[in-house]
């Protein structure tokens, strides 16, 4: 079992995602949301929702996160933050809920808004009995 997250961590992870919000590109929805995940190495990366003229080629901010921790070398992630500008939080879709779960099963999941509302869960509770790399061993 990993260590407890911090609260300083958490924060730093809050912070992040929602300054990634900043960055959406986001013309059509104008939904802006920011992810921050904090990976095993104790790194944070961070992603925002990327918007296309072809919709079904958009990419959510918690994917966008998760792709730059991978293109870095991290293979396992700790906790996912999203930052959505709603009054209460909003949970990962299930593309992202699936990603997440192939670089960390056991993650936590802590969903933020503008208002002091927030959800923390698992990706467990969000995800149950979910197909991952686990599946496909011999």
């Amino acid at each position: 079992m990993p260590s407890p997250i911090t609260l300083s961590v958490r924060r730093r992870l809050e912070k992040a995602a929602r300054a990634a919000a900043k960055a959406s590109y986001s013309p059509y929805s104008k939904f802006r949301v920011g992810a921050a995940v904090l990976a095993s190495s104790g790194k944070i990366y961070t992603g925002t929702n990327i918007e296309n003229a072809s919709y079904g080629l958009a990419n959510c901010a918690e994917r966008s996160a998760i792709f730059t921790a991978a293109s870095q070398g991290e293979r396992a992630i700790r906790c996912v933050v999203v930052f959505t500008p709603t009054p209460a939080p909003t949970m990962p879709c299930g593309a992202c809920r699936q990603v997440i779960n192939e670089f960390g099963p056991d993650a936590s999941i802590i969903s933020i808004c503008h208002s002091a509302e927030r959800v923390e869960t698992t990706l467990d509770r969000l995800l149950p009995a979910a197909f991952g790399p686990k599946n496909l061993k011999p």
